[in-house]
């Protein structure tokens, strides 16, 4: 069957040859649909997040997919089930975090990511998966269901910021996204729709007209350019948030937050910088932290009932909206467009059947 990998040594993608899967006892059989492209590909290509496969001399690609039970294999699933899969499986064994159902709070060196780190992706005509880690999903939301996995990934850091304010009274009113790439625009559809701010901005690094800006103020939300007011400083030139979401990486973001958090606010953290080194006053970032009961959180990956929630929240999100979101699904014939990284491309997906209903 056909796949889309990545070879040592190779910075591109190719279309390879592999085998067929055959569904081991307690896994299913599934035929893939649509794969989204994100950011974390781009990253693995270039070498700077990921690991080979033991033994395997490529990587087949792609975590974010949708596909058809093609084999139940004696599951609880039926042939025809739409279904997405979660990404995290245990290295060579169960540990403790898969055994709580806890596989997205596991650290380094306790888990393979599928199409990222360990363990090849779903790119591929056909995937394997063991019945746990797969979410039954509306028939309806087939042709968009590789959206769930980046939907769930909100979820989550949206679950642990709310947590974090857990031991008192919380009442937030307005949100900031940093970031209007493809995961900072669908969260901030989701501050609107899914779980609503009243006030809502999204950050970005963009010039007029820009498509990403024409979806944040359709959306009704504020773009703020961070070249004209850096993150730190919107308070003052808009006022404190009470959440702030970081999708950029970048790793000053992260401590620029602090300043931009309303007494008792809560940022979440996402993007995954490379190194950097550069001065802060540390002493009053702390002093800020602890003053105004401000808090920090990390967050990575999601677990199933993330993406559960996550098939939810995809339905509450207006037809315009992923209709804009959406610039290109392409087959394995035109692969190459939806890996494209320019002003125009914002989310894309490559698609190795088509869906019929049974």
């Amino acid at each position: 069957m056909d796949a889309l990998a990545v070879r040592k040594g190779e910075h591109e993608p190719s279309v390879i040859d592999i085998p067929e899967p055959e569904p081991e006892a307690g896994e299913v059989l599934v035929r893939t649909l649509r794969v989204g492209v994100d950011g974390t590909d781009r990253e693995v290509l270039e070498g700077g997040h990921g690991e080979f496969p033991e033994g395997e001399d490529h990587l087949v690609l792609g975590h974010e997919a949708v596909g058809v039970v093609e084999d139940p294999n004696g599951t609880e699933y039926e042939a025809g089930d739409v279904v997405v899969p979660t990404v995290r499986r245990p290295p060579n064994g169960e540990n403790e975090y898969f055994e709580r159902g806890e596989p997205d709070m596991a650290p380094e060196g306790k888990y393979y990511e599928r199409g990222i780190v360990g363990a090849h992706g779903f790119m591929a005509e056909y995937f394997t998966s063991p019945a746990e880690y797969l979410v039954r999903i509306p028939a309806e939301q087939a042709p968009l269901g590789f959206l769930i996995e980046p939907i769930s990934i909100t979820e989550k850091a949206l679950e642990h910021a709310v947590a974090s304010r857990s031991a008192f009274e919380w009442n937030p009113e307005s949100a900031a996204v940093l970031g209007n790439g493809s995961l900072g625009l669908l969260t901030l559809a989701m501050f609107v729709h899914t779980h609503p701010f009243d006030r809502t901005y999204c950050v970005g690094r963009r010039d007029r007209p820009d498509p990403t800006i024409e979806i944040i103020e359709e959306l009704g939300a504020t773009y703020v350019d961070s070249r004209e007011t850096p993150v730190d400083e919107l308070p003052t030139e808009y006022e404190g948030m009470d959440l702030v979401y970081e999708a950029t990486g970048y790793a000053k973001h992260a401590f620029q937050t602090i300043d931009a958090l309303a007494p008792n606010g809560v940022g979440a953290l996402l993007g995954v910088p490379e190194a950097w080194e550069f001065e802060i006053d540390g002493g009053r970032l702390h002093e800020e932290l602890v003053l105004h009961n401000k808090a920090l959180v990390g967050s990575v990956n999601s677990g199933v009932s993330h993406f559960e929630a996550a098939s939810d929240s995809l339905a509450s999100l207006p037809d315009e909206f992923l209709d804009s979101l959406v610039t290109g699904v392409h087959g394995l014939d035109d692969w190459e467009a939806a890996f494209a990284d320019d002003d125009t491309t914002i989310k894309t997906a490559v698609e190795f059947s088509a869906y019929e209903e049974r």
